[in-house]
């Protein structure tokens, strides 16, 4: 270790050095190490006064937050990447002093220190760097011949320019010169020294900073009190005390168990390395649908937010049907005041997991995402680098850890206030005329995120995707089944969240034609088991079923399921006779099923496990020797298919005659009836899908208390 690192490790460590004259002024931290500190540095005074007195910014080194140790790390792993770029573009019509912009710019990194920074490495460790006369990285480019398509292309170019955080600033200035009147201004941060937040403030302080250097007058903003390590040096007290206890007891229950992993279909398979190429489609809700969801709003008393939230995890159920969803919210990070004013980077996401399990009317469902945001906005100090550390220690190279989608409505006051009209009208900004410019969004942190925006009397909003997963029609489906999905919400809130509707008129017209243009012809007036017997005359020693090791052909299976149907009916079984069955994967499961069929009963499958079944409302129970002790005690006749059988292939082993229809029941199954018929025509379609032939052999994996 060098005498710089000597010196700045000290400093880390909450040592303050200072030079007075010929002799070195300290004050030390309470450790038990302070004699040997203090040796070391009469050792070496006479080289450590020369940098004290010629290098001051030597000791400008501050410790990281958690969130910068973990954005700092993901820099190290692919230090080429823009994706943690911040930015924000501006057209200014206005005449104006470049060089009065250059030296507003200039102002506005000393007001800030975090501007100011590099992140370089302390020994093993990222460490923030101060420097009090970094050059300003500030490009003017003369854009007056080109083309919107070319200049489009240069500002994603200078956005998408890496960063080095160790040794280069963190913010750049690209200003492209249209005419004496039209001036792009590019401004683009690495997000280990900014966030949302930042920029806004940012966006307050500029024409503040501009107007005051280009009268020669002193800058009207009032001094900064705090600064981010004063927020560092809370966050470590905050977590080492009781409030930091608190804080990880509810998120380790909140997140407990295995953390779900959201599979929305893709277009593209998922590249084994998570990729950050990406996209955005924009959209604008109509007057009248973004009345209806602030007048809900007040009717559930609840917040715009958490009705468009709500509606984000709705979406994804319906395209995934996941009842355990994690969506990442973003916060401030700011809950003490004095951090407000502050440029660095504060913001935390938060993890809002919904459960829709249970068919809850949307209503039920707003109110447990409710609690869920009142509780997370409560929980939100903790760090979500340090939950990933402690809650995820293996990673999958994949896909975001916790969450792969995410969520925000922006409220940043001063871009609402240029975007309170249209997209692209133009305000006054402190006396220049400003409008958004919009640049083309090539990168997406997550798989998917929805970020939704107030812009005068409607909301708009825009999806910002994974290019390497999804493509852009995908998405603009998607816009369109969200709209469709808060259309259905405001309308009635009280319908079931797998009732409401998702696809558009347009989509219902186009499925309901191809649907008519593929209809075929199914056996309409066939049972399940009558068309199994006339394919076993068709194929009698063909082979109908194979477990494991044992095979029956069709003439086989067919003599043995008339034996124990013949049997059922002697038990009592008739058209409808409701017949459990309890049986393990096996060729006893295929025979008991087409038996109960050709008895005329409805077979109801049973999990032993679940003691939620009806059990005394069954006659007929057939199973396995090795489960009848699993059956709760009931008033069926219980018949074991493999120690019974003795008995059971005395019966008769021609076709049963049964006084049954197409239209009577074939199974029941969580208390819906299903009937031969529904069944029939889900084969054919199964068949005509897979185009089955003779030589090919289906494999069925699902348990007998699935629906087919």
């Amino acid at each position: 270790m060098n005498i710089v690192e000597f010196l700045q490790n000290l400093k880390i460590k909450g040592w303050q050095l200072w030079s007075n004259g010929e002799k070195i002024g300290y004050r030390a931290p309470n450790e038990g190490s302070t004699k040997l500190v203090l040796s070391q540095i009469k050792q070496h005074k006479t080289e450590i006064l020369q940098l004290l007195k010629t290098q001051p910014d030597i000791l400008e080194v501050y410790p990281l937050s958690y969130s910068q140790q973990a954005m700092w790390f993901l820099w190290q792993l692919a230090p080429e990447s823009c994706v943690y770029n911040i930015s924000f573009t501006l057209r200014i019509a206005s005449l104006v002093n470049v060089r009065d912009w250059r030296q507003a710019f200039q102002g506005l990194k000393e007001r800030h220190p975090m501007l100011s920074s590099t992140f370089p490495k302390l020994g093993q460790k990222p460490i923030q760097q101060v420097h009090k006369h970094q050059e300003l990285d500030f490009l003017q480019v003369d854009a007056a011949t080109w083309s919107k398509d070319e200049l489009d292309r240069r500002l994603v170019e200078a956005h998408q320019h890496p960063f080095d955080i160790e040794r280069s600033p963190v913010i750049r200035i690209r200003w492209f010169t249209c005419s004496d009147q039209e001036h792009i201004l590019l401004l683009t941060i690495h997000h280990i020294a900014a966030d949302g937040w930042s920029l806004d403030l940012i966006f307050k302080e500029l024409p503040v900073l501009y107007q005051a250097q280009k009268a020669s007058v002193e800058l009207p903003l009032l001094p900064l009190k705090h600064f981010y390590q004063d927020y560092v040096e809370w966050q470590k007290g905050m977590l080492e005390g009781p409030e930091g206890e608190r804080l990880w007891n509810y998120w380790r229950q909140q997140l407990a168990g295995d953390l779900p992993v959201l599979n929305l279909p893709t277009d593209r398979l998922r590249p084994t390395i998570q990729t950050y190429k990406g996209a955005a489609n924009h959209f604008k809700l109509s007057e009248k649908l973004s009345e209806q969801l602030n007048e809900i709003t007040q009717e559930e008393g609840t917040t715009l937010y958490t009705i468009l939230l709500a509606a984000f995890q709705l979406l994804l159920y319906r395209y995934t049907y996941q009842e355990d969803i994690l969506v990442g919210s973003p916060t401030s990070g700011r809950s003490c005041p004095e951090f407000a004013s502050i440029v660095g980077y504060f913001v935390e996401p938060v993890v809002m997991r919904a459960k829709l399990s249970g068919n809850l009317s949307f209503r039920e469902f707003l109110a447990q995402v409710r609690t869920t945001v009142l509780e997370a906005l409560d929980y939100q100090g903790y760090p979500f680098a340090l939950l990933v550390d402690k809650l995820l220690p293996a990673r999958d190279s994949s896909r975001s850890p916790i969450f792969q989608v995410g969520f925000i409505l922006q409220k940043m006051e001063e871009w609402q206030k240029l975007l309170s009209n249209e997209w692209n009208d133009s305000s006054d900004w402190h006396g220049l005329k400003v409008e958004p410019y919009e640049r083309p969004i090539k990168e997406s942190q997550f798989d998917l995120s929805l970020e939704m925006v107030p812009i005068g009397s409607c909301l708009g909003g825009f999806f910002k995707y994974n290019t390497d997963l999804f493509d852009r029609e995908t998405i603009a489906g998607m816009i369109e089944h969200f709209q469709t999905l808060l259309k259905a919400i405001v309308a009635d809130p009280q319908q079931k969240i797998s009732q409401l509707p998702i696809i558009t008129e347009t989509e219902q017209q186009r499925l309901l034609q191809e649907w008519q243009k593929n209809k075929t012809d199914y056996p309409k007036d066939k049972c399940i088991h009558q068309l199994f017997e006339e394919q076993s005359d068709r194929n009698q020693d063909a082979i109908a079923v194979v477990f494991e090791e044992q095979k029956l052909t069709y003439s086989q299976l067919n003599r043995k399921a008339n034996q124990l149907a013949h049997y059922l009916q002697q038990l009592g079984v008739v058209a409808e006779t409701p017949v459990g069955i309890c049986v393990e994967p096996s060729v006893e499961m295929v025979l008991g099923l087409l038996a109960i069929l050709k008895a005329g009963g409805a077979y109801v499958a049973i999990e032993p496990t679940n003691p939620s079944q009806d059990w005394f409302s069954i006659g007929v129970i057939l199973t396995q020797n090795h489960l009848k002790s699993e059956i709760p005690d009931s008033n069926a006749q219980i018949l074991c298919i493999d120690t019974d059988w003795e008995l059971i292939a005395q019966g008769n082993t021609d076709n049963p005659k049964t006084a049954i229809a197409a239209s009577n029941l074939a199974y029941i199954l969580n208390q819906t009836l299903v009937e031969h018929q529904a069944v029939v025509q889900r084969l054919q379609w199964v068949k005509e899908i897979l185009n089955v032939t003779k030589q090919e052999v289906i494999l069925h994996k699902a348990s007998v208390s699935e629906d087919v």
